[in-house]
């Protein structure tokens, strides 16, 4: 079986793939912007664009991976692990601010046309940059799951949009040297697209975390808790938090003749069963109660 890591291990490891990732997002992006400035391509410009805001969300990830790998204290007693979901969301504001750009600069070319200079190069630098974001894509991906971090899938969803926009300017060199240079700007529009779906689908996630969104689905909490002895029944079931800091309370109706002290033990063995059955758990608050049957109450 896998060690899992300590805490301070976890933000750590955090830490050295965003830098890793950083010094190649930014490599990427000189040689995308500064072969775009000379070519005059807004497509490959655009997107060393976006791939410079990489690099920045690499920043914005690093500072909230230092604030999230702070220890419980009063103020905080649930801990600071929410600081790296809200840099997830610091992440898809920059880039709707790439998006926003891209669009600009495309609508300007359509008014003032360009035409671009395509050459052997342009496509030697896009393939090789492709390659290299395909190689950080999966990286960071798979670290990011193995680590349970928002930041790193976050960042490998922006990266995928790169290697996306990438692509598109791949087939737009194409078309510009067929003869159809206004596939340029219309380009650069696409990629504004493919920036903004990742945008909106790093804040959708991010919100729910912030908003205390369902964390985990009830009915299979519910089954795993019915499943053990001296459970009658089970309901208020509620989760909250991020995938590796996940929060849950439940009311547990046992029988009213149960000891104290026998209840008191089937709190810790629900609880502990819980953690076993989904990743993630950290905190679970059972609540007993007495089962009453239905006439009873009457």
């Amino acid at each position: 079986m896998e060690k899992k890591l300590s805490r301070g291990d976890r933000y750590r490891k955090i830490r050295w793939v965003l830098i890793y990732v950083l010094f190649l997002n930014w490599g990427v992006a000189v040689s995308k912007l500064f072969y775009g400035w000379v070519t005059r391509s807004a497509s490959m410009t655009a997107d060393g664009f976006h791939s410079f805001s990489d690099g920045s969300s690499n920043i914005v990830g690093l500072v909230g991976i230092w604030i999230a790998s702070r220890p419980i204290d009063k103020t905080h007693p649930y801990g600071h692990k929410k600081f790296e979901t809200l840099t997830s969301i610091g992440i898809s504001l920059l880039l709707f601010l790439v998006c926003f750009n891209v669009v600009r600069e495309g609508i300007l070319r359509f008014i003032h046309p360009v035409i671009p200079q395509v050459c052997v190069g342009s496509f030697l630098v896009m393939g090789i940059t492709l390659a290299i974001n395909i190689s950080v894509m999966i990286y960071e991906n798979r670290m990011g799951r193995i680590l349970q971090s928002d930041i790193l899938i976050s960042d490998a969803m922006h990266t995928r949009a790169d290697i996306l926009t990438s692509s598109s300017v791949i087939i737009t060199l194409i078309g510009i040297q067929l003869g159809y240079p206004l596939l340029d700007p219309i380009a650069s529009l696409v990629i504004a697209g493919f920036i903004g779906y990742a945008a909106v689908n790093i804040l959708r996630e991010s919100s729910r975390v912030l908003s205390d969104g369902v964390a985990l689905p009830i009915e299979e909490i519910e089954k795993v808790v019915r499943s053990m002895r001296g459970v009658k029944e089970c309901h208020r079931i509620r989760s909250r938090g991020r995938m590796d800091d996940v929060h849950i309370d439940l009311h547990v109706l046992v029988d009213p003749e149960m000891h104290i002290h026998r209840a008191h033990h089937l709190s810790y063995a629900i609880e502990n069963k819980i953690k076993r059955d989904f990743s993630g758990v950290t905190d679970v608050v059972v609540h007993m109660e007495p089962f009453e049957e239905k006439g009873d109450k009457d």
